[in-house]
């Protein structure tokens, strides 16, 4: 491991007791002394020593080791209970471990939940010089940098009003404004920011961006979109094991697909996960077949589903039939799927997403027409081909993939069948780069200047 590091842990591993009743507590405190002392009797009596606990141990982190260098922004993702919150309270040294140790290099500031550290007794005021003393700051610093503070927060009057009548969003805003002028070298986020009005998260979106050029981030949250853009890597717990780590894009990806198998009530055999990320890919009952102008697709890529149905050829054209790598802003192209349908499948929904280099989706669609009750059927055995004609969009200059998917039922309730991840990549040459991520088509441009021009004389 580095040595450069912001945050190291090995081994780190906690469990809590679990206690039936109340008593019990009590009970695990006595017993096991009361028992030492009578060791003698008991063993003249023939009798055991030991005694079962009171309780029982529940493992929220088993043996975690990872690294964090300094610099990095590093998102944990996971389920409900997989032990990302543990593993963040273990980082701020709000708790400690059971196994293992937790190394932190440089002054950390955390927003873990709304309001911790706060006296609801207090006003906003008295609790910014609350927190602000947690973290760090002298009382002299700490009133330097008041003025500064509550301008960011902007809860006006509020500030002098006991926390315990603020609203969860003006709870965030003041929590946020006082790790935003603490100068930590770490920051720790969980999923704090999806709370408050958009103009205020954007506000701490621009924040953050500006804190990654030179601090550390570890960023929870269960937005995959949000891990996407602001990590560089992430970590997947799941049920306290570290269940995968690397880009934000693969982990994120790989996540989403066990997932949404889960939802759908399927196997995690099911899910394939593309050979470089460290998965097995599963064996297929036979070779893909593409017709002509189609790639086959095989199973070297991440995808999941029921596998009902299977996607096996994929075509990117444009609208002479050509293929295309490198897309111009405003060409038409045509995207055709074709697919092998092993089970009898009632209206079935063939769609695509387009995703840029970090794996944010820019585009979508699919064959769902609403208010129009699918009609699509396909028996078993049967080979279905879906074709999608469209101009594509003036997307920004860079490296773009296609994910297809069939799925059967509606927009809104429906089982997938077969869902791959960067089935195809392409290259985008946009026809004016303005610097956005999607330039719009314009109809019009033009400028009017009023009024003639005035001559001195």
């Amino acid at each position: 491991m580095s040595s450069d590091f912001a945050i190291r842990a090995e081994g780190l591993a906690k469990a809590f007791l679990i206690y039936r009743q109340p008593s019990h507590r009590l009970l695990q405190a006595v017993m096991p002394r009361l028992r030492r002392l009578a060791a003698p009797l008991l063993r003249a009596l023939g009798r055991p020593v030991e005694q079962p606990p009171y309780f029982s141990e529940f493992w929220a982190l088993r043996s975690l080791s990872f690294e964090v260098q300094k610099g990095e922004t590093v998102g944990i993702i996971g389920r409900n209970g997989s032990g990302k919150s543990t593993l963040l309270q273990l980082v701020c040294g709000t708790l400690s471990p059971t196994k293992g140790e937790v190394q932190v290099n440089g002054r950390v500031a955390a927003l873990l939940e709304l309001g911790s550290g706060f006296n609801p007794e207090f006003t906003g005021r008295e609790n910014v010089f609350l927190n602000a003393g947690v973290l760090g700051l002298s009382q002299k610093e700490t009133e330097e940098r008041l003025a500064d503070i509550l301008a960011f927060a902007d809860i006006s009057e509020f500030v002098d009003q006991p926390v315990k009548t603020y609203s969860s969003g003006m709870a965030m805003r003041l929590a946020f404004a006082v790790i935003a002028h603490v100068d930590a070298d770490v920051l720790i986020i969980d999923e704090a920011l999806a709370v408050g009005d958009a103009y205020f998260q954007q506000k701490c979106f621009r924040w953050l961006r500006d804190f990654q050029k030179r601090g550390t981030v570890l960023f929870c949250g269960h937005d995959a979109g949000a891990i996407i853009s602001l990590c560089d890597r992430a970590i997947w717990l799941d049920r306290g094991n570290m269940r995968m780590q690397g880009s934000a894009k693969a982990v994120t990806e790989t996540y989403s697909a066990f997932l949404s198998s889960a939802i759908m009530g399927l196997d995690e055999s099911t899910v394939r996960v593309a050979a470089e990320l460290g998965g097995e890919a599963l064996a297929a009952e036979a070779p893909p077949v593409a017709p002509a102008g189609l790639l086959p697709l095989g199973d070297d890529g991440t995808s999941f589903g029921s596998g009902l149905a299977r996607i096996t050829g994929i075509g990117f054209t444009d609208a002479a039939g050509g293929p295309l790598g490198l897309v111009t802003g405003g060409t038409e192209v045509v995207l055709t799927l074709q697919i092998r349908i092993h089970a009898e499948l009632l209206s079935i929904i063939v769609g695509f997403l387009v995703k840029d280099r970090l794996g944010q989706t820019v585009l979508c669609e699919n064959t769902f027409e609403p208010g129009v009750l699918p009609t699509h059927d396909a028996r078993a055995g049967s080979v279905v081909q879906a074709r999608f004609r469209f101009v594509m969009p003036d997307f920004a200059p860079g490296k773009y993939s296609i994910s297809p998917a069939i799925a059967s039922g509606t927009q809104v309730d429906h089982v997938q069948h077969h869902w791959v991840h960067d089935a195809l990549i392409f290259d985008v040459r946009p026809r004016r780069d303005l610097g956005a991520v999607v330039h719009i088509p314009m109809l019009d441009r033009s400028i009017t200047v009023a009024g003639e021009p005035q001559v001195e004389g």
